[in-house]
């Protein structure tokens, strides 16, 4: 599983989930890779999904990314991941069951308002 060192909390359980669902669709769809490593393309991915959740502007009370009012990936990014999330969603329940029940409750949770000011993990992390 992939950590990060930009983000905690809840930020850090989101990233960990999409990168449980890229491995996932990487070892399914891209096969000239390297035992337990992604392809550049998921790679690249991952990082990009790292950097928008760390200028995510609801920080830690950051909603899942289809309930979000706020669009924050451009759109070729937005296709990827719902490519990644259709295909590997489904099949998180085996490798992941805990990681995957606690993202569909959190997709229960109704979307939240405007997003606080200030509120993004890379502004906090910026200020201390």
């Amino acid at each position: 599983m992939t950590d990060s060192s930009l983000l905690s909390g809840k930020l850090l359980f989101e990233f960990q989930t999409i990168s449980a669902m890229v491995e996932i669709y990487c070892k399914a769809h891209h096969c000239n890779k390297p035992q337990n490593s992604l392809c550049e393309s998921c790679d690249e991915f991952l990082a990009y999904a790292e950097t928008r959740l760390d200028r995510c502007p609801y920080g830690q009370e950051k909603p899942t990314c289809n309930k979000c009012p706020v669009h924050c990936y451009k759109p070729k990014m937005k296709q990827k991941a719902r490519e990644i999330m259709i295909y590997a969603g489904p099949r998180m329940l085996l490798p992941h069951p805990i990681m995957a029940i606690k993202h569909l409750l959190a997709e229960r949770k109704p979307a939240p308002g405007k997003p606080p000011k200030e509120a993004s993990n890379r502004h906090l992390r910026k200020q201390s």
